[in-house]
């Protein structure tokens, strides 16, 4: 917070200092138009040369920012304004104030060297401006003293400023280095998520494999004794009725044992394309118009950001058709450069997320598994409005391996 709110100030007080020349200029200018003692014609000929000099500010400085960096075209900007202040603070003392803009501008624009010379020009040019000329004879010597005076005080203050200005940008240097640091751990940190993740599912699956031999393979094989018995010895119903039994039961063991593998339409096409699938049967079977949406480029992500995007989508549609009574139902995914979003919107009858329902809607499931991938999941809704799911994980990209 305190970062921030030094940044404001420091942003509030360049705009400060980029409009204080305008100011300087703009207020002389009045001041020598009321109390100069030139006749028109002399000031309106200065007044020609305070227009170039407002043309000159804007067009080199104001109006292209990115121009601040180059030396070259800054080095013209501030030849420019010596010779534009030159002439004004010779023609009249009153503009001897514009030399403050050569200051603030040749400390942000220059380097050190040309900095300290386009500074000392400046300041023998406000002594020159204030005696009318170079004199001679006895004010000589006040002449010089004024002007080494103007020279050291001028060269001290801008010396000030551009150490300032320095550190202000290492400073904001350093925060953009931090930020991106702090980006670049926060992508490897969801990559060896990724691969403790798979490291875990590798061994699940040699513990599924032997789950599948331990019940459903010895359920089979039971079912399949049975049906031989029952064509042996004539007994078909209690033979049939305990072969329905087991294949109950091998189902409910099927359903739980494939529910952390690939699913098929993943198999043999693209996220986009599969959740495409699962939609056109869904809206089928439900007779709900869905529209389904991919923005950004499509490429191929790690397996288990596929799986999990694409068991949020049936997780959010089995909930439209369970409870949303919904007509329409929308579906975005999202590509972008960190992370993979997926949005089901429908204009259902909502719900308030405050207040508990039972099985949840199934929230809890996506939820636990977004966050398994690091991820971010969020749900809006409210009762006669409709529902928004919106899941976010990381863009890991297929060639993430453990």
């Amino acid at each position: 917070m305190a970062a921030s709110t030094l940044d404001t100030w420091e942003r509030r007080l360049e705009r400060i200092g980029h409009a204080i020349p305008y100011f300087v200029l703009t207020v002389t200018t009045a001041l020598y138009l009321l109390l100069a003692p030139q006749d028109a014609g002399a000031k309106l000929i200065s007044v020609g040369f305070v227009v170039v000099t407002y043309a000159w500010m804007f067009w080199w400085f104001t109006a292209h920012p990115q121009w601040r960096s180059r030396q070259d075209l800054m080095t013209i900007f501030i030849v420019g304004m010596l010779i534009l202040y030159g002439v004004l603070g010779l023609r009249e003392t009153w503009f001897g104030a514009v030399s403050f803009a050569v200051y603030v501008y040749a400390s942000e624009v220059l380097r050190p060297k040309w900095m300290f010379a386009a500074v000392s020009t400046t300041a023998l040019l406000a002594t020159v401006s204030i005696f009318g000329g170079i004199p001679s004879g006895p004010e000589l010597l006040a002449f010089l003293i004024f002007a080494v005076l103007f020279v050291t005080l001028a060269c001290t203050f801008t010396f000030v400023g551009h150490v300032t200005t320095a550190q202000s940008r290492k400073r904001q240097e350093m925060v953009a280095q931090l930020a991106a640091t702090m980006e670049e751990n926060a992508g490897l940190h969801a990559q060896l998520l990724i691969q403790a993740r798979e490291a875990g599912v590798l061994d699940e699956r040699q513990r599924m494999a032997q789950e599948i031999h331990d019940t459903l393979a010895q359920g089979f094989t039971g079912i399949i004794t049975q049906l031989e018995a029952a064509e042996q010895t004539g007994e078909w119903r209690d033979r049939v009725a305990t072969s329905v039994r087991l294949a109950r039961e091998n189902l409910t063991e099927a359903r739980r044992s494939v529910h952390a593998l690939r699913p098929a339409p993943l198999e043999n096409a693209a996220l986009p394309e599969a959740l495409a699938e699962v939609v056109h049967g869904w809206s089928g079977a439900y007779g709900v118009a869905v529209e389904v949406t991919t923005t950004g480029t499509a490429r191929p992500m790690h397996p288990e950001v596929e799986v999990a995007l694409l068991r949020t989508a049936q997780e959010a549609l089995a909930n439209v058709a369970k409870h949303a009574e919904a007509s329409r139902v929308g579906l975005t995914l999202s590509y972008m450069e960190d992370v993979v979003t997926l949005d089901v919107r429908d204009d259902g009858v909502g719900f308030d997320p405050l207040v508990p329902h039972g099985d949840g809607f199934g929230l809890m499931t996506m939820r636990q598994r977004v966050s398994r991938l690091a991820g971010a999941f969020e749900v809006e809704s409210e009762p006669g409005g409709g529902t928004a799911v919106s899941a976010s994980v990381p863009a890991i990209p297929m060639a993430v391996t453990p």
